[in-house]
């Protein structure tokens, strides 16, 4: 084989790879856009119940066909608390018989259809339906869907003529059959290898395709491509470990528990390899109608093979999934283990929680990670609001210059928080949204410059009063208890705006967040018409009414702004029903 052959090969099957990965792409993306909110509600509310998790992971990653999106979102629920580390280890392995899906779609409409006729109608079809006939979003994406999986079979097809007749190259063939020689050990080499290439490829679908390919084609034996698969369930795990890179001790001992699981299944398979391989036989022969000679027989047929190997991914993931279920306590048990608690950062760091580089893979699905941390956002405002009132109150220099710069500090965290949301949420609107999607993000964006403006006007307030005390402005009584009222108000608007951040958006308060509005509003014009008052009758000098003003001024303005959040999620309500 001369170089040139080898590149051209290299070149054929990377290209139908390509198309492969790029079908599979848009196949998921599609139903995500469909099912996406739906999706994320009921990750997002299941019961810590081995079955509901276990059926809950099956149902979402054969409807969005990503086992790897349904971990890295299990990963992100676990790390905002909305899932425990037992319910989200049971929705992982649901997560790994969904996956199965795939294999079956493979198998049934991509190997031996090498003349496209699933695909080329399939296709026209779903172009039909997605650019010309479509009214509604849904439809676009239900098209889109269809798009997608035409385009998977037509990779499998391209793959299956990417693959070189081995027959004019006995040195290759010679070499697979000495790595299938060395017994027990040839297993544990595939093992290694199929985890390998997983996690080059970053899409255990692919591998799967490739090994079907390579067994319908007489490359491998089955014993060789059951271990092959086996690998590809440990390398898989990779993606979900590389999300948790960022998140905290309970979203890694989520992405560790992935890989355990899987682990412990492929040692459990091992010690039973023969028989679990006859078990595999008997079914397969019953289902096909050429006979299927077993793993220690040559001359493997290729219609019976790829049939049994996608048994054996059904069989391998159902029942790891039936006994490893018994002991998921034991899995917290060593994950716990495996991920120490880490020391928290203080409060007063700045670091994001639930957005990271893993959930740019699925944008249908990574604002439930946004509106996460948005609402962790609106948490440290209202953290910074907090360190106002201590201002007033300082005993000394000493103490006021803490409460300063630890204001000072937060108005620092907040600008970069809104930078960096920002960059997350307009990372997703890069991929394929639908138009509710779109309009979301649309709503986040607002939402997360308004709570930046709040922590500007939280620091203005503290400049005023800095600048008051370096001056030697004092205030009464009368003015401290009406600012100190002021600040009350507009807690409780904070405090309403922060409590329909926490909400799914379709359930806002906006009656209560336009009362506190009101209620700042009302009382702004009240101090207003005092210190016009006050002033006329000389009660304090203007330095002091400047200094007077310009605060209860900013505590309006800020509550202008927490108005402006609770109107977002409202528009990202309204707009969401009318799609």
């Amino acid at each position: 084989m001369t170089f040139g052959q080898i590149l051209l090969i290299i070149v054929n099957f990377a290209g139908a790879l390509a198309v492969f990965l790029f079908g599979m792409k848009l196949m998921s993306e599609g139903l995500q856009k469909v099912a996406g909110n739906r999706m994320r509600n009921i990750l997002g509310h299941i019961t810590n119940s081995p079955a509901s998790g276990i059926l809950t992971g099956t149902a979402v990653t054969a409807a969005i066909q990503s086992s790897s999106a349904t971990t890295v979102m299990v990963v992100g629920f676990v790390n905002a608390g909305l899932l425990s580390l037992a319910g989200a280890i049971a929705v992982i392995m649901g997560a790994n018989i969904g996956t199965t899906v795939t294999a079956w779609i493979i198998y049934l409409f991509g190997l031996g259809t090498g003349d496209g006729i699933f695909s080329l109608p399939m296709l026209c079809g779903a172009i039909a339906l997605g650019f010309m006939f479509a009214k509604t979003d849904k439809l676009k994406s239900i098209g889109e869907f269809f798009v997608g999986l035409a385009l998977l079979l037509v990779g499998m097809e391209y793959l299956q003529q990417a693959m070189p007749d081995l027959q004019q190259y006995p040195r290759f063939l010679e070499f697979l059959g000495r790595l299938s020689d060395f017994g027990f050990w040839s297993i544990l080499i595939f093992i290694v290898v199929g985890a390998l290439l997983t996690c080059l490829v970053q899409a255990s679908a692919a591998m799967m395709a490739i090994t079907l390919v390579m067994c319908y084609n007489g490359w491998i034996g089955f014993d060789m491509a059951v271990a092959l698969v086996m690998g590809q369930n440990i390398g898989t795990t990779i993606t979900a470990n590389l999300a948790a890179i960022v998140s905290n001790a309970m979203g890694k001992r989520a992405a560790r528990a992935h890989l355990v699981f899987n682990v412990v299944g492929v040692l459990i398979t091992l010690i039973v390899f023969r028989p679990v391989m006859a078990v595999i036989a008997e079914a397969t022969t019953g289902m096909c109608a050429d006979p299927y000679l077993l793993p220690t027989d040559a001359g493997y047929n290729p219609t019976a093979i790829p049939l049994a190997l996608c048994f054996f991914h059904t069989f391998f993931n159902v029942v790891n999934t039936l006994i490893l279920a018994w002991f998921i306590p034991a899995i917290v048990r060593v994950v716990n283990w495996m991920v120490k608690p880490a020391e928290e950062e203080g409060e007063d760091e700045f670091r994001l929680t639930y957005i990271g580089s893993g959930f740019l893979n699925t944008a249908e699905l990574n604002m439930q990670a946004a509106q996460k941390e948005i609402e962790n956002f609106s948490k440290r405002v209202l953290r910074m609001y907090t360190f106002l009132p201590g201002l007033r109150t300082a005993k000394d220099d000493a103490e006021f210059e803490e409460r300063v710069e630890r204001i000072a500090k937060y108005e620092g965290i907040t600008d970069r928080m809104e930078m960096e949301i920002s960059q997350f949420l307009t990372k997703i609107a890069t991929g394929d949204l639908s138009k509710e999607g779109s309009q979301r993000i649309s709503s986040m964006l607002r939402i997360v410059d308004n709570l930046e403006s709040i922590g500007d006007a939280i620091y203005q307030i503290a400049m005023q009063r800095k600048n008051k005390r370096e001056t030697a402005v004092h205030f009464d009584q009368g003015m401290n208890d009406n600012l100190s009222h002021m600040n009350d108000l507009v807690q409780h608007s904070l405090d309403v705006m922060d409590a329909n951040l926490h909400t799914d958006y379709s359930h806002i308060d906006l009656d209560a967040a336009y009362a506190a509005e009101h209620d700042i509003n009302n009382y702004r014009d009240v101090l207003r018409a005092r210190h016009l008052d006050a002033l006329k009758l000389g009660v304090y000098d203007f330095s002091i009414g400047n200094a007077y003003s310009g605060i209860y001024a900013l505590y309006e303005k800020l509550g202008d702004y927490v108005i402006n959040v609770s109107e977002a999620i409202d528009s990202s309500r309204k707009n969401t029903e009318d799609v």
